[in-house]
This record gives structure tokens, sequence and C-alpha cells, in this order.
């Protein structure tokens, strides 16, 4: 059994094998640190995109239990984690803390029908809608018109937006936006 200093030291490494990480978080997981390090841990193993690690069971496994952690920072990290079960993703959209929220609504991997249900959600998640690429058109639609110039901007930015609604986002109100959507129908560089 590794102490508090042992464990600390090893979810620095970001080779340590998932049931290692498993074990710590199962004896520490009454310790914000460790379980915020835990997090930390789980989401540099899958920035690099593993597919056979992050489908494993001891990743889904971990994901869900941090999804139920008080340690907000660990619930970001789930809701961002493009292997995050779906209904893992549905649980965190009603997340009290926006940013979690957002998060989910950023996750290339949240089907529509969870994007649907955070489009009357406050700005910081609307923000994090109008960039994801799953966002369904017709919210993409509504959203290229949003009181929010940032918001209006990703949906500019965002490949899934369709070139009708980029036309229409060319005589914005605001010049980054209207830039982008000229740099995204071709028509400036």
């Amino acid at each position: 059994m590794m102490n508090y200093e042992e464990a600390v030291e090893a979810l620095s490494q970001s080779e340590l094998p998932i049931h290692a990480v498993r074990e710590i978080f199962d004896a520490f997981k009454d310790s914000n640190e460790i379980v915020g390090m835990v997090a930390m841990n789980i989401s540099r193993k899958c920035s690099v995109y593993d597919k056979e690690q992050g489908k494993s069971d001891e990743m889904i496994s971990l994901l869900r239990d941090l999804s139920s952690v008080h340690d907000m920072g660990s619930r970001w990290a789930v809701a961002k984690n493009h292997f995050t079960p779906i209904d893992i993703l549905e649980k965190l959209a009603k997340d009290d803390i926006n940013l979690v929220r957002a998060l989910v609504a950023t996750n290339p991997n949240t089907p529509s029908s969870i994007l649907n249900k955070l489009f009357s959600d406050e700005k910081i998640v609307r923000d994090g809608l109008s960039g994801n690429l799953n966002t369904p058109i017709k919210l993409l639609q509504v959203l290229a018109n949003d009181s929010d110039k940032m918001v209006r901007l990703r949906v500019a930015e965002n490949p899934s937006t369709p070139k009708e609604v980029l036309s229409s986002m060319i005589d914005d109100e605001d010049v980054n936006v209207s830039k982008a959507a000229e740099i995204k129908l071709g028509m400036r560089k």
C-alpha cells in the first residue's frame, strides 16, 4: 500500500497503468487532491486519444466514479473526456456547475439529444454548443443571432455551420464575426 506522497508522485506520471490509477483512486477517494490528480492523469492519458485505453472497462469505471465526486475539477475532466459514456454526459449535463455543463456542450461525443437540452442554458453553455461539430443545424441557425458576439463567432468558425447561415453572418455588427464568416465562405483569407 502506497502512502500519500507516493500516490501523488505516481499520479504525476502519464504512463502509470490504468489499473494502478484505479488502485490509488480507491485508496484515496476521500482526498480531493488525489481525486483531482486521478482526473488529470486520465485527461493526460486520453489527450493522446488512445482508443483502446479509452474503451477499457477500468477507464470507463473510473470516469463513472469521477463523475460523482465532490471535486468539480474532476467532473470537468470527465465532461470533456472523449471516452465518457453518453449516460454520464447526460448526468453531467444537469450538473449544478455551469462550466461542467459547458464542457459537456463542447464534447464531440455528446449526442444531439443532450445538446438540444443544453440550448436553453446560460451563455457559457451556449458558447460551448456554438463550437461543437455535432450541434444540430437548427440550433446553429439560432445561435448565429445570439446576443453574445463570442457565441456568434464560434458559430461562424464551426465547420458544421451551413453556408446559408454563414452568408447571413457576413453583415454581423461585430467585425470579427463577419470576417470569420467570410473566411469560412472563402471570400477572405
